[in-house]
């Protein structure tokens, strides 16, 4: 993949999985990165890490050069030495306000004027840990999906106080390393993908609470049904098309069917206790514990395969 833009700096605020995911994202469209870590262990396998996710996305021909990609992420010693020069800083600390609020005190003490920071968490509205901040109109929510390099939505979620010019430098950037930035217009904890996740889960869990099917034909119908359309296109444009006059015919078609499945609804089933031991029991059935991780790589290979084809019909994001 060529490189979109000049030579710019990102600081990448820790490097698990998430932290490791936005330093390829960066560095593959020609960023230089600095990683740091207050965990040294971490921070010393983290590059050996991206290196070989590079080498098997290079593998898969979802880029070229891995190494020469690499050479642009290097470890910083200190949080100072990994924000100088850095016009982005993504965070990636546990999702734990108190956590968040000392660390964005420390990244806006401490970064470049013109940088802009933002956050991945997943959960938690900015203004719970920026509002103190004397910086704070340059900081906001940037949520990826995991993994960035593979699923390019970004979820930009400002504060109240995040400045429309801020937002906008966070969306061109995002939109330049190849990612898709989707704006949550109002802070709402868990943003929309976790949101709309969570309500597919609940269902899920309430009808296998109930014995209506198994976890597995329940996975079956989203990954051979739904997950089908859901691949190119939303639930709006989804039932747009599921009716000869579009959506509005739809929802009158449609529409006291599903407020009545609503009602039915309105509880949320506790994902503990016998229920959650049932399905972990049939999970493990399918898929022994010691199976996990080599599944997970399946997971990424499928992904990268999904991408090549949605690459080839000229979607150009990731």
């Amino acid at each position: 993949m060529e490189a979109a833009t000049a030579a710019r700096r990102a600081a990448i605020i820790g490097t698990g999985l998430i932290g490791q995911g936005w330093a390829i994202v960066f560095a593959r469209m020609g960023w230089e990165v600095r990683l740091y870590d207050v965990n040294a262990a971490m921070l010393a396998e983290a590059r050996a890490l991206i290196l070989q996710q590079l080498r098997e996305l290079e593998t898969q021909g979802l880029l070229a050069g891995a190494d020469a990609i690499v050479d642009r992420v290097q470890t910083a010693a200190s949080l100072q030495e990994a924000l100088a020069g850095a016009d982005y800083i993504q965070e990636n600390s546990p999702e734990q306000v108190q956590t968040k609020r000392q660390l964005f005190s420390e990244l806006d003490a401490l970064a470049e004027p013109h940088a802009i920071i933002g956050s991945s968490t997943s959960s938690i509205p900015a203004s719970q840990f920026t509002e103190h901040l004397a910086g704070r109109h340059r900081c906001l929510v940037a949520h990826p999906v995991n993994p960035p390099y593979l699923i390019p939505v970004v979820e930009l979620c400002p504060a109240p106080w995040t400045s429309p010019e801020a937002l906008a430098r966070a969306r061109e950037v995002m939109t330049s390393i190849g990612q898709k930035p989707v704006l949550v217009r109002q802070e709402i904890e868990g943003f929309i993908l976790n949101r709309l996740q969570g309500a597919l889960l609940h269902e899920a869990f309430r009808l296998a609470s109930q014995g209506i099917a198994s976890a597995e034909d329940i996975d079956t119908t989203v990954k051979d049904g739904l997950g089908l359309r859901w691949a190119f296109m939303g639930p709006f444009e989804t039932i747009d098309l599921n009716a000869p006059g579009g959506i509005a015919d739809y929802c009158q078609r449609y529409g006291d069917l599903y407020q009545s499945i609503g009602a039915t609804q309105g509880e949320c089933v506790a994902w503990e206790g016998a229920l959650v031991d049932t399905l972990s029991d049939e999970r493990r059935s399918l898929l022994p514990a010691e199976d996990l991780p080599a599944r997970r790589f399946w997971r990424d290979d499928m992904l990268m395969r999904l991408m090549r084809h949605k690459q080839s019909n000229g979607d150009n994001h990731g």
